[in-house]
């Protein structure tokens, strides 16, 4: 029952894979070889030329790979490289790249850099029995452009056996669209899974085969750097302030003035723009000094009450996402002005976390804001004051998942339960995070999430996806703190961390 609601996206299971200790240069042989043994099945290739183009991404990747193998079964193969060595992203693509430079007697090699080249191409094309088309994978933006688009016309106008490596260029596979043209193949051999997108595109994919490349199962249920990678929002050199999300974080009392600071740097430094911190006049002064880049905004009083909601309308109008909850502290008024603010922002259709006392204002009130944009970070003890029952312990953590998948779908939001290993569901998917370590025990690191969370919302990113990426990367920060300090971290430690692992990540995909 586990693996029912598992990973539907490819980048995401290939690069979780990754990071549960898979190799990406081993999925890449894998997929490769593949392809190889499919066309093999279908077609005699020895001494037969075969034509492999090759995209400069890992997609091309896997050509190569295939190409190899096309070779070593006797193939005459050329390998057509679209663009040049230099330009190739991964490094493992650029070591199976090294493999076939130094194929002088069996791989023959030619580049396509632009038009120019097509009549050579065309030739090539004529003369071959299989044509493998690598090009582009599933990172394609806006329609096809030169050469790819020639170089998919003279393919689609030969009458050749054709090949597609997991997806037919120019053809999304989780959608279905089609970049304007798409390769029109024989065969497509797709890796780990069928594809939303192939459904109805058969006069683009052909026969489609699922190839097994050796990923475990868990990497479609384990939060991995897929899951990360996905939330990232990319930025260009056309962006500008507030393109990146404003986070309201509405929190602090007079007892506690530095949960709603850590939430808010937290936030920030997973690269949103603003952050506002809505908070009573008493700790507002305490709050600027924590850091100059924290906007607060006050109302009169100690702690959050009815009258002070009257402030709140231009912020939350202007926010993307919204916490409710660091250090509110749990008088009955608290309780009362934060359900109250908590309807108004699902009214108002905001992304909303519920943390720490938002959640204790929460009890016997779960059906008033029932709405898929909340989502709630209980540990065990809040979860069992929240919902009125223990869950299974968590050496039985297949019992313990199901139970909060349970308890999500009865509810209708993201429950995200905190622990030695977190929980993410939204009723329908679940997914387990192994990040983290004891010492993130320590006070505010849950505030660190909650900011970490509410900056992937405020990205137009589902709540569920959001609460995935965030529950890993605040355990990885926490990982890399540990590193550093030991048992001796702090929130802000692992606050530190954040930006470094983020641009890491970006630069390995």
């Amino acid at each position: 029952m586990l693996f029912d609601s598992v990973e539907e996206n490819p980048k995401i299971v290939d690069l979780n894979s990754v990071s549960l200790g898979l190799p990406t240069l081993l999925l890449m042989e894998n997929a490769g070889r593949e392809v190889a043994k499919e066309i093999i099945k279908r077609r005699k290739v020895e001494k037969e030329k075969v034509i492999v183009f090759c995209g400069t991404g890992n997609n091309g990747g896997d050509g190569l790979v295939a190409a190899r193998h096309l070779a070593n079964y006797g193939a005459k193969v050329t390998v057509v490289l679209l663009g040049k060595p230099g330009e190739i992203k991964t490094e493992e693509a650029k070591t199976n790249w090294k493999i076939i430079q130094n194929m002088v007697f069996t791989v023959k090699k030619q580049f396509l850099r632009d038009t120019s080249n097509l009549k050579k191409i065309k030739e090539l094309i004529k003369e071959a029995k299989v044509v493998v088309d690598a090009i582009l994978g599933t990172g394609l933006e806006g329609k096809l452009r030169e050469p790819y688009l020639s170089l998919v016309k003279l393919i689609n106008e030969s009458e050749i056996f054709k090949v597609s490596v997991d997806t037919p260029t120019g053809l999304n596979p989780e959608t279905g669209e089609i970049h304007g043209i798409a390769v029109k193949a024989d065969l497509t051999v797709t890796m780990g899974k069928m594809k939303k997108g192939f459904k109805g595109k058969e006069e683009v994919t052909g026969e489609v085969v699922v190839a097994e490349i050796g990923s475990p199962k868990e990497a479609e249920v384990i939060a991995g750097g897929g899951d990360l990678m996905h939330v990232i929002k990319p930025r260009n050199i056309y962006s500008h302030k507030g393109d990146f999300g404003r986070v309201l974080i509405i929190g602090g009392s007079k007892y506690y003035s530095g949960a709603p600071a850590l939430a808010a740097l937290a936030a920030l430094n997973t690269g949103v723009d603003l952050t506002f911190i809505f908070c009573p006049e008493e700790i507002s002064n305490v709050l600027r000094g924590y850091s100059p880049n924290l906007i607060v905004r006050s109302y009169p009083g100690s702690y959050l009450n009815k009258e002070s909601i009257n402030h709140l309308k231009k912020l939350l109008d202007e926010s993307d996402s919204v916490i409710i909850g660091p250090g509110l502290g749990l008088e009955r008024e608290i309780k009362e002005a934060a359900v109250k603010i908590l309807k108004e922002a699902v009214r108002k259709n905001k992304p909303v976390l519920v943390d720490a006392d938002g959640l204790k204002a929460l009890k016997g009130k779960l059906q008033q804001i029932r709405s898929e944009k909340i989502v709630l970070t209980p540990h065990s003890g809040e979860y069992k004051y929240l919902f009125g029952e223990e869950l299974p312990e968590q050496r039985n953590l297949e019992e313990r998942v199901l139970k909060v998948k349970e308890t999500a779908k009865k509810h209708g939001l993201t429950l995200t339960v905190k622990g030695h290993v977190d929980i993410v569901s939204n009723g329908e998917k679940v997914k387990v995070n192994f990040t983290g370590n004891p010492g993130m025990t320590v006070g505010g690191t849950g505030d660190v999430l909650s900011g970490i969370i509410a900056a992937f919302l405020s990205w137009k990113t589902s709540t569920f996806r959001a609460a995935v990426a965030g529950t890993y990367l605040c355990g990885l920060a926490g990982d890399k703190a540990f590193e550093k300090k030991g048992y001796q971290l702090t929130a802000t430690d692992v606050i530190k961390e954040i930006p470094y692992i983020l641009k890491n990540q970006q630069i390995k995909a």
